[in-house]
């Protein structure tokens, strides 16, 4: 194993959740995927990055199904059985409080190439020296109330880049994924002398514009973290003066984003539409694009790995090699995916409804957060049309997601899905797979047929889950937000709910159920080769483009070293 310079340059990449591995439970969904994936990329392609993120020591939280509804469980791990305690320990002030921050290096290795490491630090305050309500603050990935996480985004960007530096890291700039990192911004003002009074504050500021990049990826404003000012104030009593506070983030309301976005040189959305979207939500900034993309070998089945290491070699490390995948025969794309298929069934045993699922039957997958905007009731919404399709074609469903604890409408979907599932039991079987992580997600998005997606436009960001359905050769059938404006091409690599700038969820519905009867079903069962062909032009056309390697590249050329 090659062993990791902390001092060489590098790139901080701060991110409140990273998934780093299965059974280390430090995401909570799309954000920490991307993240872990940015990581892999980065080791494969010796992109010198080291990545910021907190223990959070009792994870996000275990779903379980009891009566239909969701419950939740802590997810406690041991940093020591995965990660290398760090000697240094760093202190923060909150609210008149000192807190002492430790950290743990976790290595993510290269999966094609003998390139170092990439580290990531795991911010720990489960330390001695802290009173027990501190030592908590690294347990619960958005746990707690609004005081709790206004205290873990001061261990993440101020107890942050406080332990960078104890180390002897030579950080060239800083990049936020999200603004929960954003208090970073003021700990290099405060570094730069200008923390207390506004002498020199705006020459700080074009300097800590120099040094960081920031990744927005909510298009909604009551999605970014807001506090009140006198919350803020009271936390950071003593670190940062009132009056530059209320300088870089004037709102009425200190927000995080408005606070990344006034202190970062660099700002990008994660898609064209997401940039265009987040232009419209905080005109006068210039947020470019760079959309989205997921770990190739980490998100493709295995049987589908070997095809490609036999057909195109050194397409882990070149993805954009994918493109040759109208080559391979249509037979071994088949077949891969007929594995992958029976391992997704397989491992569905025991779960209600799982005895009914067929493996030549025609799947569909639907899997996310469980909140309002993805709407994952939208291709429930008329149960005899259903009925009626499935009897001419039939069809089953997969479906998988958490909601947070506090969304309660989240929940009560959840609860609406298990009810749609026994009403349709008797002619399509619908299945919920609870607990969607990592290996859950590898063998759904590669195990279905057809990946369903049904967001509100224009509220998703990007979108990652059907990219990796796209590497396993499966199509998209998906409303046009997002990537998929982007990555749809009409029968080519999928299909579109709606028109473009289409909001109506009556009329969503409608194309969604034409599409499937009429196009897509029939489609599936012609067996005149015209499936395989759609699965290879997707692999072909969005696989080998909205990867991950290719989003990293982006970075580094636009972002990191202008």
């Amino acid at each position: 194993m090659k062993v990791v310079n902390l001092s060489r340059p590098r790139i901080a990449y701060f991110s409140m959740e990273i998934a780093l591995e299965d059974g280390i439970p430090t995401y909570s969904g799309g954000l920490g995927v991307l993240a872990g994936d940015m990581m892999r990329s980065a080791a494969d392609l010796g992109v010198p990055l080291i990545g910021v993120t907190l223990a959070s020591r009792q994870g996000y939280f275990r779903q379980a199904i009891r009566d239909g509804r969701q419950t939740e469980e802590p997810e406690p791990w041991d940093p020591a059985g995965h990660a290398q305690r760090l000697p240094a320990k760093v202190l923060v002030h909150i609210a008149g409080r000192e807190v002492w921050v430790g950290a743990w290096q976790y290595d993510v290795q290269t999966s094609c190439l003998q390139f170092p490491p990439v580290p990531v630090l795991l911010l720990d305050t489960d330390l001695p020296e802290n009173a027990p309500e501190d030592r908590r603050l690294t347990d619960h990935l958005y746990g707690g109330d609004e005081a709790y996480r206004l205290e873990q985004e001061i261990v993440l960007g101020i107890g942050g880049l406080r332990m960078l530096n104890a180390l002897g890291t030579h950080i060239q700039k800083y990049h936020l994924n999200e603004g929960h990192s954003a208090l970073l911004t003021l700990e290099l003002l405060r570094e730069l002398g200008a923390g207390f009074g506004r002498a020199g504050l705006p020459e700080a500021m074009a300097a800590v514009r120099r040094r960081c990049v920031f990744t927005t990826h909510t298009p909604v404003e009551a999605g970014h973290d807001q506090f009140p000012h006198a919350m803020v104030e009271q936390a950071l009593a003593g670190v940062v003066d009132p009056l530059v506070l209320h300088t870089v983030c004037p709102d009425v309301r200190f927000n995080l984003t408005r606070l990344a976005l006034t202190l970062s040189g660099w700002v990008n959305g994660v898609a064209d539409r997401h940039a265009q979207t987040s232009r419209s939500l905080f005109p006068g900034y210039d947020v470019h694009a760079i959309t989205n993309g997921v770990h190739a070998r980490s998100w493709t089945a295995p049987a589908l790995q070997s095809v490609f290491d036999r057909r195109i070699p050194q397409w882990c490390h070149e993805p954009e090699l994918l493109v040759r995948a109208l080559r391979i025969p249509d037979e071994e794309v088949t077949a891969a995916h007929a594995r992958a298929k029976q391992d997704l069934l397989h491992s569905l045993a025991g779960l209600a409804g799982a005895e009914r699922l067929d493996a030549q039957r025609f799947t569909i997958g639907f899997a996310r957060r469980m909140t309002d905007y993805k709407r994952p009731g939208l291709l429930f919404t008329d149960l005899d049309r259903l009925r009626a399709i499935a009897r001419r074609a039939p069809f089953q469903v997969i479906v998988s997601g958490k909601a947070h604890p506090r969304d309660l409408a989240g929940k009560q979907h959840i609860e609406a899905l298990q009810a749609w599932a026994r009403e349709l039991a008797g002619s399509v079987p619908v299945v919920f797979v609870p607990d969607y992580r990592l290996e859950v997600a590898r063998r759904v998005v590669a195990g279905v047929d057809l990946w369903l997606n049904t967001p509100q436009p224009p509220l998703e960001a990007s979108g990652t889950s059907g990219m990796k359905a796209a590497l396993n050769g499966v199509p998209s059938l998906s409303v046009l937000d997002g990537w998929w404006v982007e990555g749809c091409e009409e029968g080519v690599t999928g299909w579109a709910i709606g028109e473009d700038g289409e909001h109506d969820a009556h009329r969503h519905a409608e194309s969604l159920y034409d599409k499937l009867e009429r196009v897509i079903l029939p489609v599936f069962a012609a067996d005149h080769g015209a499936w395989a062909a759609i699965m290879k032009a997707t692999i072909a056309r969005n696989g080998s483009y909205f990867h991950s390697h290719r989003m990293i590249r982006r970075y580094v050329s636009e972002a990191y070293w202008n």
